[in-house]
């Protein structure tokens, strides 16, 4: 009896193994496929600056954009942000919960086993019994299996390797918004030095300027009207200077902050005066279509509607019956030295099936939430297209533009320098009022400020340009593998 028993028990799971074959074929909800977008052929912007367009973007080139700067400490900083960000941190654990949850769906799909052992020893009555005393020793093996008939944990795989991957993107997207801040504040830093360079070295000349008024003054060729407003533009020159160094301190907060650091820890590593960093060599855009297939942000979304697309499996899987088995194979014996003889062999095994009659609709709500949440999901995914596409074009306006207004700009420091010294001359020699050598002087420090401003703001909008262009990360390297090297 002890060994139909056994042979029972092991044809019910060869059944359930059958029955898993056949209803494998079967698995509810939509099938996912991603969405065809309308991309353009070729960007839009009409520029007339040589930026190539539609030769393809170098893949390693992009991955580390900011090598073509050929800056050292930018390379360096952006480095250390990339291992020290706290946001990089908080993805890489929001990645590693996702690498969890899909081996935890994994794992769901198996059998559950367990083994167990135990000794129980009772004694019986007087008045009710014999009193007599009993010792069961017992082991037992148990085993469980939901069969996963009509495919709906087959669904909560593809939710967990799609949300795998979405993770992955995220931190992808960190990465390309953290470098591109980096080297945005880095080109604010240095172009901060600049312009005080530039404006200290105004506040000497007009020093200079304020020093002959005065001794015109004395001289009695001039009036004190001259001397005031030499010493008024000299102290308004002066005045700029806090400014500055506050805007230059700040962009040195928010680097070090960048790098995971307190304010005041990249101090020495920015110390020095360089002007701000330029780029050579040719930009590669490439077309639309590669850079939608890069950007972090795009394939996130995607991810994440493919996600939401089999949630409408699962919920649609609750429609349908469920059958679990379950079994057991064990010795039991009323004394330890037979307790591993052929005659202690136990066994049983168990099936249950349900299925869901009536729940006054709830599962069909459930899964016309889901779809709703897909829908969503769909225009999420329409929108980042939408964006990316206008944060390329943008960048493209604003670098070719800004490149025209900074050519525009170094011709009006050379007019503007060649008049201030032709009208310091004249005024020497008393041809000209003050007046004019005052303007004059305004007008040269306001465009050579306004020029390194320009400088900088090239240099920006080609970080900008990386970064629409998703730059900033290796498409080689699976972040789910580099993280859990990390750690």
């Amino acid at each position: 009896m002890t060994h139909k028993r056994l042979i029972t028990a092991g044809g019910f799971f060869l059944a359930g193994l059958l029955v898993v074959t056949v209803a494998g074929c079967m698995t509810v909800g939509p099938d996912y496929a991603v969405p065809v977008a309308s991309v353009p052929s070729a960007w839009n912007s009409k520029t007339g600056v040589d930026v190539t367009r539609t030769a393809g973007a170098d893949s390693a080139s992009l991955s580390r954009w900011w090598a073509v700067f050929n800056d050292p400490v930018l390379s360096e900083l952006v480095e250390r942000s990339r291992t020290n960000n706290v946001d990089v941190h908080q993805a890489a654990a929001r990645l590693r919960q996702a690498r969890a949850q899909r081996a935890w769906a994994l794992a769901d799909r198996m059998p559950t086993v367990a083994a167990s052992g135990s000794a129980s020893r009772s004694r019986g009555s007087e008045e009710t019994g014999g009193g007599s005393t009993s010792t069961i020793y017992a082991n037992a093996l148990d085993a469980s299996w939901e069969l996963d008939l009509f495919g709906g944990k087959k669904r909560e795989i593809e939710v967990a390797e799609a949300t795998l991957q979405a993770s992955e993107n995220a931190l992808r997207d960190v990465l390309v918004s953290l470098v591109a801040e980096v080297a945005l504040n880095y080109v604010d830093y240095r172009s901060y030095q600049t312009r005080l360079e530039i404006t200290e070295t105004n506040l000497a000349a007009q020093a200079e300027t304020y020093a002959l008024t005065c001794w015109r003054q004395q001289a009695n060729l001039v009036t004190q009207l001259d001397v005031d407003q030499a010493r008024m533009s000299l102290e308004q020159t002066r005045a700029a200077l806090p400014t500055m160094r506050t805007g230059r301190d700040q962009a040195e907060h928010q680097i070090a902050t960048l790098l995971g650091l307190a304010p005041g820890s990249v101090t020495s590593l920015l110390a020095g005066r360089h002007a701000v960093p330029v780029a050579s060599g040719e930009i590669a855009v490439g077309v639309p279509a590669e850079a939608l297939r890069r950007r972090p942000d795009v394939r996130q979304a995607e991810r994440k509607l493919a996600a939401q697309t089999a949630q409408i499996g699962v919920a649609e899987a609750e429609r349908y019956p469920d059958l679990s088995l379950s079994g057991s194979i064990g010795l039991e014996s009323l004394t330890g030295g037979h307790l591993y003889t052929a005659g202690a062999r136990t066994a049983q095994g168990a099936a249950k099936a349900g299925w869901t009659l009536f729940d006054g609709g709830r599962i069909r709500q459930k899964v016309a939430v889901q779809t709703a949440l897909q829908e969503e999901k769909l225009g999420a995914y329409e929108a980042a297209i939408l964006t990316a596409l206008k944060d390329v074009e943008d960048a493209l306006v604003a670098y070719a533009n800004e490149l025209e207004r900074r050519g525009a700009l170094r011709d009006a420091e050379n007019a503007g320098k060649s008049a201030f010294q032709l009208a310091r001359a004249k005024y020497e020699s008393g041809l000209i009022d003050f007046q004019t050598v005052l303007d004059t002087q305004k007008s040269l420090l306001t465009v050579q400020n306004t020029l390194a401003s320009s400088d900088a703001e090239v240099t920006a909008d080609l970080i900008r340009l990386y970064k629409a262009l998703g730059g900033g990360w290796d498409p080689q390297v699976r972040e789910s593998e580099t993280t859990s090297e990390k750690q």
